[in-house]
């Protein structure tokens, strides 16, 4: 059988976790997926899928198999792209990842735009409030924010976001205003983090940062819920100023020890090193890139 046929579908058992799912995918026969994956292991003398009566599990082997072989028919699909012209209309499926606000609040516009203007093209969007590994996950474009560590992976510098404490005016009127970080100590504080008892704030530059360590009255895993706490008056909270942009234009919210700050944080758009250019991937960087670098909360 062509290995390019078998590559695709062991692909599909390894991410649908089964026969007749990939099956399905794939518009083919339960046996001839069955004889794909037995020519395979045979062909390359290892063992892929452990098999039981209820679920299909990847070996070792096959775990590496298959991030190689998503890689490979990325590569061909791309390069059969290339091939075909620069020029030609972006269309498959496009995969992109996002903070959920940021996602929400950013890159669905540009989504919808993008989509608009090339219907051939599918998108599958993920918008998680943890980092998404692009390459395990099959994620063709993500939104990183923060500094980026050394990888393979191609980024384009969209803008800058700064870290901010924020609280209602309600709440400031009755507690005042803190003017050093130290002050927090005696202010109700909402973390938007892990449920953790105790959470540190740093302040400062770098090389000279202050540390906070407080104990908050309120402690959220959603970014959404720690500021309808801050807006209802509750306490201060920390964010990333495009949360509260709203909040804050709206008059609900009010930043606090802004002289304080961290320095901003970059936002890029990073996405999979690749050999030849695809021109869904392509399209939309610079559609997004365009209006990201263009956006008041971003600057």
């Amino acid at each position: 059988m062509d290995q390019v046929h078998l590559m695709s579908v062991f692909v599909a058992v390894g991410e649908e976790e089964g026969f007749a799912a990939a099956a399905r995918r794939l518009d083919l026969s339960p046996a001839a997926v069955t004889r794909a994956i037995a020519a395979l292991e045979e062909k390359l003398g290892v063992k892929l899928l452990l098999r039981t009566t209820r679920n299909v599990r990847l070996t070792e082997a096959g775990r590496r198999y298959l991030d190689d072989s998503r890689n490979i028919l990325s590569s061909i699909a791309e390069a059969n792209e290339a091939a075909a012209g620069v020029n030609s209309a972006p269309k498959g499926n496009l995969s992109v990842t996002a903070p959920v606000l940021f996602g929400k609040t950013f890159v669905m516009p540009g989504i919808v735009r993008y989509l608009k203007a090339y219907p051939e093209v599918e998108v599958s969007a993920l918008f998680l409030d943890r980092v998404v590994n692009l390459v395990e996950e099959g994620i063709d474009v993500a939104v990183r924010i923060g500094h980026l560590p050394d990888s393979s992976l191609k980024a384009v510098r969209v803008g800058q976001v700064r870290r901010v404490l924020c609280a209602s005016p309600e709440y400031l009127a009755r507690h005042g205003v803190p003017r050093h970080p130290d002050e927090l100590l005696r202010h109700t504080i909402v973390a938007a983090s892990g449920v953790t008892p105790r959470v540190e704030w740093k302040f400062g530059a770098d090389d000279d940062p202050t540390m906070v360590r407080l104990r908050p009255r309120l402690t959220v895993t959603s970014n959404d819920a720690a500021i309808a706490a801050a807006v209802m008056g509750l306490g201060i909270c920390r964010l990333l100023s495009y949360q509260i942009a709203d909040e804050l234009a709206a008059g609900r919210l009010k930043i606090v020890l802004a002289d304080h700050e961290e320095a901003p944080w970059p936002v890029h758009l990073v996405h999979r090193e690749s050999k030849f250019g695809s021109s869904k991937v392509r399209n939309f960087i610079d559609l997004l890139a365009g209006e990201l670098k263009a956006h008041p909360h971003l600057d």
